[in-house]
């Protein structure tokens, strides 16, 4: 019996209308089902890591999804739609695995030229022949080198290549934290201020320096065959531990970068010319004197210039925020899809960067809920637009000047234009979580404390919900909080809300699962982002920004994307086959006006070879 065969077995029944047991005492597997989504990306069976690898194959045209899996070297899938996916081997098997001379180790996150050596998909990836790797320890040279490996069969195997790393080491006398996770990619301005030829590949690879701060390291391609990188420099670094602004919108820079992207976008999407973006993982301690190892991680973005400083370019940020606001959302990592792909020839869309997020389901391995019960653990979040967004007829004031995740991009007569990173689901999934069967619920104004159940409530745990909260511009500063109670029963209940005293959006998730009361590591902490609703001017009258939410729900995983720009996505482990209801939310003083409210049931299935 197969490792995939093994998790779909029947196993003794359980009864979701009890109590749970302490889960740890039940059947391997027996709980594959339970929390398990069905329109995300994850592996068949096992533990997913970080995303890393996407291309476009320009011979099929389809998209590539790459994972780290089970830490054994990296699996992946195929989609022709952002929606569907095949995986590209049996049982989810890796396509690249440790064990070379350059590899001894471990294979960490990499990325892929489309057609790099002889017009193949080639990998540039971290090869591993040390461990542990920690910025809170010495760093041991050699320990992370950078190497090829290149596809002849449609991305199924990628073979290393016949000699040694093609960046052997960090940048000489640099103490690094980190030196991993190399991102190639092109970019017509590097190309101008760098006077390289066009369509020169360039490098960044993450890590920071010992008692001095993050950085990102450049590198551009030297020959044809892709087997010397030149140097260029730290083109971002960041004092330790500093933050952007006061640290509300985009948390700390940390001690130590990891996972970097770089792109440029515009308006529309993915643009070579466009505004510079990169997305970061900082991992930071709470103890700045003496750091120690922790969990603490943001996954970031920031957006800015390009500059030659001393002949070398250097990026200077001028906004950040976060892409995910989740303790658990990590490591994003997307990739160029061209208009000319197959998912984009089918839906119209332009050039995107369509970036993924992982949703580690253990707290980066200091966890265990049931792991060996559940027989899989992670996913990766709905696939992600990115572009340049416009938020229009903000009026001027403190709140729109204040150094955030966004900037002024025009003003006239008191009202500004702002720029920001705009981040959507997918338009391709996006429209298949809207394409089933849904109700609507009317809307309603709450002026005190309480829940209200919906009319009709889901069938299921797996649905979409979209719907709007106005506030009035006297809500700002004050005590209210209003937004929805999901996954709710007389024993259970997820409360997410909108909270004005510190301009979150919270997830309640004290009363989330009643497995936590029987079963150690199912995590209950309250999650929280910010999130600003500007005062805009609307028909010649000031009147607060109306937040508008898209709530995904697929079994134990939710994602609360608002307003275009902001996400948040956690774990809300429900155990009652009861805990379906919605229910509208209200506590503190002032009114909240909720509308325009539709229900979409079921889901898709992500996997359909899987379960045919």
């Amino acid at each position: 019996m197969s490792r995939q065969d093994e998790a779909n077995s029947t196993p003794a029944a359980i009864d979701y209308s009890a109590a749970p047991p302490n889960l740890t005492t039940l059947a391997n597997a027996s709980l594959f089902e339970t929390w398990r989504p069905r329109a995300h990306v994850l592996p068949p069976f096992g533990q997913i890591g970080d995303p890393c690898m996407h291309y476009t194959d320009p011979a099929t045209g389809l998209f590539h999804v790459g994972w780290l899996f089970n830490g054994n070297g990296a699996s992946g899938a195929t989609t022709d739609d952002l929606v569907t996916y095949r995986d590209l081997n049996a049982d989810g098997a890796p396509f690249i695995v440790p064990g070379g001379t350059n590899d001894p180790i471990a294979v960490f996150d990499g990325s892929v030229i489309p057609a790099g050596v002889d017009g193949k998909p080639t990998l540039l990836y971290t090869s591993v022949s040390y461990l542990p790797i920690q910025w809170t320890i010495p760093y041991t040279r050699g320990s992370e080198t950078q190497s090829l490996a290149v596809s002849s069969d449609s991305g199924r195997n990628f073979t290393k290549a016949q000699h040694g790393p093609v960046i052997p080491s960090p940048p000489f006398a640099l103490n690094v934290t980190g030196f991993r996770d190399p991102f190639v990619f092109q970019n017509g301005q590097l190309d101008t201020l760098l006077e390289s030829g066009n369509g020169t590949w360039y490098t960044v690879i993450s890590g920071g320096v010992h008692g001095d701060g993050p950085s990102q390291f450049l590198y551009r391609q030297y020959d044809p065959d892709f087997q010397y990188w030149e140097y260029l420099g730290e083109w971002w670094h960041e004092a330790a531990n500093t933050t952007w602004g006061n640290g509300d919108w985009a948390g700390r820079w940390g001690y130590n970068f990891e996972v970097a992207n770089v792109f440029s976008l515009n308006e529309e999407g993915y643009d070579s010319e466009g505004k510079i973006f990169t997305t970061l993982g900082a991992e930071w301690s709470l103890d700045p004197i003496v750091p120690e190892v922790s969990d603490f991680r943001e996954m970031l973005w920031a957006a800015g210039n390009l500059t030659l400083v001393d002949g070398k370019a250097k990026f200077t940020p001028e906004m950040a925020g976060k892409i995910d606001w989740g303790h658990s959302a990590y490591a994003a990592a997307g990739k160029e899809l061209p208009a000319s792909s197959q998912a984009s020839t089918k839906s119209g869309a332009p050039d995107r960067f369509i970036s993924y997020v992982w949703l580690t389901g253990n707290f980066y391995g200091t966890q265990n809920p049931a792991t060996n019960q559940q027989n899989w653990t992670g996913t990766f979040l709905l696939p992600r637009e990115l572009s340049v967004g416009k938020i229009n007829n903000v009026v001027d004031n403190e709140l729109s000047r204040e150094q955030g995740s966004w900037q002024i991009s025009s003003e006239s007569s008191g009202v500004l234009e702002l720029s920001t990173l705009k981040q959507q689901i997918a338009r391709e999934p996006l429209a298949k979580l809207k394409n089933g069967a849904s109700y609507t619920e009317a809307g309603q104004t709450l002026r005190s404390p309480g829940s209200v159940a919906f009319v009709k409530s889901p069938d299921s745990k797996f649905y979409t919900m979209t719907a709007s909260i106005s506030f009035p511009q006297s809500a700002r500063g004050s005590d209210l909080k209003a937004g929805f109670q999901i996954l709710a029963s007389e024993h259970e209940t997820t409360t997410l809300y909108y909270q004005f005293s510190n301009e979150s959006i919270v997830v309640d998730r004290t009363n989330s699962s009643a497995a936590a009361q029987t079963t150690d590591d199912i995590d209950s902490r309250n999650e929280a982002g910010r999130l600003r609703l500007f005062d805009v001017v609307e028909d010649g009258a000031e009147k607060m920004e109306t937040l508008e939410l898209t709530i995904v729900v697929d079994n134990a995983v939710v994602e609360i994307h608002a307003n275009d720009r902001f996400a948040l996505s956690t774990w809300a482990r429900s155990w009652y086959d009861a805990s379906k209801e919605i229910r509208f939310f209200h506590d503190g003083t002032g009114e909240a006006t909720f509308g325009n409210i539709t229900v979409y049931e079921g889901l898709y299935e992500a996997w359909p070879e899987r379960s045919s």
